[in-house]
């Protein structure tokens, strides 16, 4: 008896991760009652597919409202006797959905145990989270950056991707209005170069000699299920200056929110891999070149959430080597080692609870050992969740020469986007630059961006500058836009959303006056 109740533990925890299979006849469709606790079913359910959350991590009517329920239609658990349509987005995106069986049609667990979950959550959570107070306030002033505003702006802004060219070139932005996406490129002197239209957003810019590589989400920069998302090659036409022709290389892709490239296989061609972030479904994918732009996918991760990667030959066997981070749920740093022959096998360095809200990574060497630490940014806010979050920031984790890391540092943030390390100052150590999307409006407008200058020892001074607030930034880029030697930055706006709690008006004057991007020219030299 003993050994049959233990099978039937193991059958429920696989099944409700993996959304078991719509033909299984021997899964019963009411599941008998196991008799654990409230806390262990949900250690035993949640843990299985993602980090488990503790019910201190969101406050009651958060749980109650929203969570819970969505957590039950992962588990085939729904207010009436079937799943419903509404759960589904009308045309093939929610037939993928379906497909997948993210929402299972049977339940996978008991009524009574589903209803000890609960309560185990409800009784456990707090009324509301703690918030944080800063041992140092955010000082209002750059020491050694000028502020310039673009004068070339698409109000309202919705800029999806900001980048520096080398060689005092200039500077390009998207603007991802729905059916007109504008990528637009500035000169030396951030006057307007020339624009290009496409029908969807670029969202990520890789130039290699006289070609672009550009990603483009899909329908809009939100998450989406959608397979409409591609890779555009932007070509010059003969000996023209500028980027004037594109077409299609990759396409069928879900929602692909950033590239990387280099040569994966040793082939001498560049392979690309693509975070297809998606929305319920997605993958991590590289793309195997072979030659005369054609390529094939190779899925490393079949989940969605993929947001950024960053590739490294880690160890030191003269093949590049891939890290990932992902979100959506079972978040987390994973290293994939290249095994050679287009292999490759994956570890999870890092994992991180699936309301953290992971945005960006970084490695960059901060105690100066000689290996590469890894700064993490958490900070979404646009989910189930929209409130305030103590545990929202940068962090820096310490690489121990293994690419075995351990948190050393937080800087509590609400809403942070994305950190660019580097020594803006010239002094020899590593500076943060950091913007938030979803910072707090009401109580703390400054915190849109912060510079945090190194003092040492991991200890950082914060700076913000006047006009913060001017825009709502979503994205940033970091290099010598004007050829002096020093580090600029540039911040992009997109003025969707309007600011949580705030009663004067800002998000109207980000909408009928706000920049699409704003320079921070670097002063040092």
């Amino acid at each position: 008896m003993k050994q049959n109740f233990s099978v039937l533990i193991f059958l429920m925890i696989l099944f409700s991760c993996s959304g078991g299979s719509k033909t299984e006849a021997s899964f019963p469709l009411q599941p008998t009652p196991s008799g654990l606790s409230g806390e262990v079913l949900a250690k035993s359910h949640c843990g299985s597919c993602h980090a488990y959350v503790e019910p201190s991590a969101l406050p009651k009517f958060s749980w109650e409202q929203d969570v819970l329920p969505s957590m039950g239609h992962r588990m085939g658990i729904f207010k009436g006797d079937r799943q419903p349509d509404s759960l589904f987005t009308p045309g093939l995106g929610g037939e993928i959905v379906r497909q997948a069986n993210i929402y299972p049609e049977q339940p996978m667990l008991a009524k009574e145990d589903w209803d000890k979950l609960v309560a185990f959550y409800l009784q456990e959570a707090p009324d509301s989270l703690p918030t944080y107070k800063r041992s140092q306030q955010i000082k209002l002033g750059l020491k050694h950056f000028k502020v310039r505003e673009i004068g070339q702006a698409h109000r309202p802004a919705l800029t999806t991707m900001v980048k520096i060219l080398p060689d005092s070139r200039g500077l390009v932005f998207a603007d991802g209005k729905r059916n007109r996406s504008m990528l637009t490129f500035l000169n030396s002197k951030l006057e307007l170069d020339y624009e290009l239209a496409f029908s969807r957003a670029p969202v990520d810019f890789y130039e290699k000699k006289d070609a672009l590589m550009l990603a483009i989400a899909g329908d809009g920069v939100f998450p989406s299920d959608l397979p409409i998302g591609s890779i555009q090659k932007v070509t010059k036409n003969g000996i023209e200056k500028s980027y004037n022709q594109s077409r299609e290389i990759i396409s069928n892709m879900q929602r692909p929110v950033q590239i990387s490239c280099g040569d994966l296989d040793g082939d001498g061609l560049e392979d690309l891999v693509a975070s297809e972030f998606g929305d319920l479904t997605g993958n991590l994918a590289w793309y195997q070149n072979l030659g005369k732009d054609r390529y094939t996918k190779h899925v490393l991760r079949p989940k969605p959430g993929a947001i950024k990667t960053i590739l490294r030959d880690v160890n030191q066997d003269g093949q590049l080597d891939i890290l990932s981070l992902m979100a959506q749920g079972d978040e987390g740093v994973f290293l994939y080692t290249n095994q050679g022959q287009g292999k490759f096998a994956e570890k999870q360095l890092l994992a991180f609870s699936p309301l953290q809200g992971s945005l960006h990574m970084e490695l960059a060497d901060f105690n100066q050992d000689g290996f590469e630490d890894l700064i993490y940014v958490s900070g979404d806010n646009a989910d189930r969740t929209p409130f305030l979050k103590n545990f929202h920031g940068i962090y820096i984790f310490l690489n121990d020469g293994n690419y075995q890391f351990t948190q050393a540092w937080f800087f509590p943030l609400h809403g942070a986007y994305k950190a660019i390390p580097s020594d803006y100052d010239g002094d020899g150590d590593l500076d943060i630059a950091v913007i938030s999307h979803f910072p707090d409006y009401v109580h703390s407008p400054e915190e849109s961006f912060v510079y945090l200058e190194n003092k040492g020892n991991l200890t950082f001074e914060a700076y913000t500058f006047p006009q913060s607030f001017r825009g709502r930034w979503f994205v940033m880029d970091a290099g010598d836009l004007d050829g002096d030697g020093d580090i600029d930055l540039a911040l992009g706006s997109f003025v969707l959303f309007e600011p949580m709690g705030d009663q004067t008006g800002l998000g109207k004057r980000w909408m009928e006056q706000g920049p699409s991007v704003v320079v921070l020219e670097n002063t040092i030299r």
